[in-house]
């Protein structure tokens, strides 16, 4: 008889004789070899007109197809008895719908190991999951794990016949079990594992998978580990993009805006370092800067630019720094916003005076004997929305200034200041400048090494010799902090154009 192949798992034993008789009785059982793995085995006669080779019934061949279905058998059994390699996959199927109806979820695809006996197991996976996206949930949604949880409420468990409310517990070991906490209660228990695109933990991107916490590659399939490269193409190598660098050295010798390079569409990886006293800036494609234009500074932050976000970032020193990760939209015009180049600080004209003759200085010392200063009376009260309107909308300078120091000059007080931040200006301003404040009594005074907002006109003399900024005399002069630089933009949306 022969052996019906479903009930064998292994091949049997050659019987104990050379390699060559053992091959030829297992490829032409005898009666008697056949009647042996009957009762071993179980077997089963061959229909007629078929006949018994390699231990399959195979229908009577032709004179002519005895070599093809020797050569044939020799290699379904194995030379030897040796492994063949391992298995085929079949071609993968469709992806199964999204396991979630809003916001994210998986899908699934499989595929089918073939094999013949003597093979080895294919090598891979058997399933494959992808991250799908469907439109976000609606914000009164309950979340998949609470609804999971939710299914075990009112049912007796643990072995009693108590019940519970159950909500999602996140504290325990592996988040992709269905950990669920009683409610009001001090324990949690496990309902095995979540449901295939339960997100790990709340706000997490990775996603739950037959019991693990996996993360989609830059493929998209959960698990897959693949990277994108620097160019943006998943998977790369570097190779399909060109890596350029520059440093950009100003030849000029006057203040402005100086073009430093064209960022075209597509770049990626951006990032710009600048160490000096100027000042980065960006223009978009359509004239209009993004930051630090018109001669005003703009704050640390993240801007929106050509579809990436450019992160600003300003350190106490001189360092400035642009990074983006792109993909640009559009393209973007990068320049030096020079303040420093050709340009002093403001200071007073020198003015030529004639040396008094010592009789008079000695007579007019005697006539003059010393007073001790008088104190300055309190400085008016400037705080109001009205006072800060006033003064922002009709002041040439509104900025924020750390003061560095200061210097009495007859009745006049100079103070010279770092420019931080510039709200509203009408002329170019640079990096340092100097404040004057009139008469012995400023109101309000500036403390040194402290940091203000300050609201200054410009003053220029008849002749152009001087170009002060003055600090008016119950002027606006505010020490800086997170609310008054709110004041101040909004105070900004007031003035009239």
């Amino acid at each position: 008889g022969c052996v019906e192949v479903p009930r064998i798992t292994s091949v049997p034993p050659a019987p104990p004789q050379r390699p060559e008789r053992a091959q030829r009785a297992w490829i032409h059982p005898t009666p008697k070899s056949q009647s042996q793995l009957g009762q071993r085995w179980g077997s089963a006669p061959c229909p007629a007109g078929a006949r018994c080779l390699g231990l399959l019934c195979s229908p009577r061949p032709r004179p002519l197809q005895n070599l093809l279905l020797l050569l044939g058998t020799l290699l379904s059994c194995g030379l030897g008895g040796s492994a063949q390699g391992p298995g085929e996959w079949t071609p993968w199927g469709s992806w199964t719908l999204c396991s979630s109806s809003c916001g994210r979820g998986v899908s699934v695809r499989s595929r089918r190991c073939i094999r013949f006996p003597g093979e080895e197991p294919c090598s891979g996976d058997s399933h494959e999951y992808r991250v799908c996206q469907l439109p976000d949930c609606s914000p009164g949604a309950v979340p998949f794990r609470d609804l999971q949880c939710a299914l075990y409420n009112g049912r007796p468990v643990l072995g009693t016949q108590e019940t519970y409310q159950w909500v999602p517990f996140h504290g325990a070991p592996n988040q992709c079990d269905l950990n669920c906490l009683a409610d009001g209660q001090a324990f949690y228990h496990s309902f095995g594992r979540v449901l295939d695109g339960t997100p790990c933990s709340p706000g997490a991107q990775g996603l739950c998978v037959a019991g693990r916490c996996l993360s989609a590659g830059c493929d998209g399939v959960l698990g897959s580990g693949a990277l994108e490269d620097r160019c943006g193409r998943c998977g790369g190598t570097n190779d399909t993009c060109l890596f350029v660098q520059r440093v950009f050295r100003d030849a000029g010798a006057f203040a402005g805006y100086w073009n430093v390079t064209l960022i075209p569409v597509g770049a990626r990886h951006i990032r710009v370092v600048q160490r000096s006293r100027n000042h980065l800036a960006l223009m978009g494609g359509d004239g209009r800067y993004v930051l630090n234009g018109n001669w005003a500074v703009s704050p640390p932050g993240t801007y929106e630019a050509a579809g990436t976000q450019v992160v600003y970032t300003r350190a106490a020193g001189l360092e400035e720094t642009l990074q983006a990760a792109g993909p640009t939209t559009r393209d973007l015009l990068l320049q030096a916003q020079a303040q420093v180049l050709g340009w002093a600080l403001r200071q007073p004209q020198p003015r030529e005076v004639e040396p008094l003759p010592a009789q008079s200085l000695e007579a007019s010392a005697a006539r003059s004997p010393t007073r001790a200063p008088e104190p300055c009376p309190p400085c008016p009260d400037t705080r109001g929305r009205a006072h800060r309107l006033l003064h922002y909308c009709g002041s040439d300078f509104v900025f924020q200034a750390r003061v560095l120091g200061s210097h009495r000059q007859a009745q006049e007080i100079r103070y010279e200041v770092r420019i931080l931040l510039i709200y509203k200006n009408r002329s170019p301003l640079r990096t340092r400048e100097y404040v004057w404040a009139a008469g012995p009594c400023p109101c309000p005074p500036l403390a040194p090494h402290r940091e203000y907002l300050l609201a200054v006109r410009r003053l220029v003399s008849p002749d152009g010799t001087q170009d002060r900024l003055l600090l008016p005399h119950a002027g606006y002069a505010r020490p800086w902090s997170p609310a008054e630089d709110s004041r101040a933009r909004l105070v900004a949306r007031r003035c009239p154009v």
